[in-house]
């Protein structure tokens, strides 16, 4: 058989290639550990399963606060009210609610409706005497299979920040401050949802007109 002759540069070359490949086959020197790799980092911690119900209770408590249905404080004149208003005709019915307003305005909101047990208020009015802010309506209609147990958990917030009154199961009647609330569940047999109304009134103005003539201690009735 003939030889092919090989030059130095490729003998050199494949000497280099056989080197190579027998570092890649022999074992790690006894006094030197294999390496592993880099150390993959720590995983984050991942959130606790009870947040997202402590998120909710936080979103739902924050929802049932009637304080944003305050638009202005009571007493605001008319003409001074902060939001545009339009008139409306109220057909009276006491067992609806709607007794106290006879002798009042009531007027709608121009736009939507501030915001109440978590979307915006169904129906929301602001009734005046004598031109002032005195009283508030608003209603909300929530799904007849969950009515109760929002409608209890919002009446204990309320009495838990509030100086209660009285309490039932479709009733909650407090007072907060200068301001008295009175909310009711209204159901209607065969509906699927439930009407939440709550009215606002101002407490303070009732205290000064039914304190006794010349009690020192008696609020002063707001201005004219």
């Amino acid at each position: 058989m003939r030889e092919v002759p090989v030059n130095a540069p490729a003998r050199t070359t494949a000497a280099l290639g056989l080197l190579v490949l027998a570092a890649c086959a022999s074992p790690p020197p006894k006094d030197h550990p294999p390496e592993t790799g880099p150390t993959a980092p720590a995983a984050a911690p991942l959130a606790t399963a009870a947040a997202t119900p402590v998120q909710s209770d936080a979103a739902a408590n924050a929802s049932f606060d009637w304080h944003p249905l305050v638009a202005a404080p009571f007493g605001t004149l008319l003409k001074d009210c902060p939001i545009r208003l339009h008139e409306v005709l109220l057909f009276h019915d006491e067992s609806l609610g709607s007794a106290g307003t006879e002798s009042k305005d009531c007027y709608a909101v121009d736009g939507s409706a501030p915001t109440f047990i978590g979307h915006a208020a169904d129906e929301y009015l602001m009734c005046f005497e004598h031109d002032r802010l005195d009283r508030i309506d608003a209603s909300v209609r929530i799904a007849t299979d969950d009515a109760a147990q929002i409608f209890g958990r919002a009446c204990a917030r309320w009495l838990g920040n509030a100086q209660p009154l009285t309490k039932a199961d479709d009733a909650c009647d407090g007072r907060d401050g200068d301001i008295a609330f009175s909310a009711r569940l209204m159901a209607q047999p065969g509906e699927p949802t439930v009407e939440l109304l709550i009215t606002l009134t101002d407490a303070a103005r009732r205290d000064a007109e039914q304190a006794p003539p010349g009690d020192p201690e008696a609020p002063s009735p707001a201005a004219p």
